[in-house]
């Protein structure tokens, strides 16, 4: 089992970057694929982000594809995401995400078992 803990997230203009970091906890962090989530108010939760164990292989939504950037470092059992040229509509809770199955593109949230407690972002216009 794995714990998640987000941080990084808060306010910032269009146009501006955020990095957002999530830790886990337990000593099998690279056993794991990890992804980041968003979930705008009125809206169901939507994919961003995913990786794989190694780190090698990285997937991106559509809408952040050449503005955001996931990445994760295992010795320090953390992964990242870089947002940059934010707009008003990448507003959301962002959540990191773990599971033990898949290789990381999994777009759907039934497709992870842990969860973090999630980060607000929010970009003004």
């Amino acid at each position: 089992q794995v714990q998640l803990v987000e941080s990084g997230g808060g306010l910032v203009q269009a146009g501006g970057s955020l990095r957002l970091s999530c830790a886990a906890s337990g000593r099998t962090f690279s056993s794991y694929v990890m992804a980041w989530f968003r979930q705008a108010p009125g809206k169901a939760r939507e994919f961003v982000a995913g990786i794989s164990r190694s780190g090698g292989s990285t997937y991106y939504a559509d809408s952040v594809k050449g503005r955001f950037t996931i990445s994760r470092d295992n010795a320090k059992n953390t992964v990242y995401l870089q947002m940059s040229s934010l707009k008003p509509e990448d507003t959301a809770v962002y959540y990191c995400a773990a599971d033990r199955a898949g290789l990381g593109y999994d777009r759907s949230p039934f497709g992870y078992h842990y969860w973090g407690q999630g980060t607000q972002v929010t970009v003004s216009s």
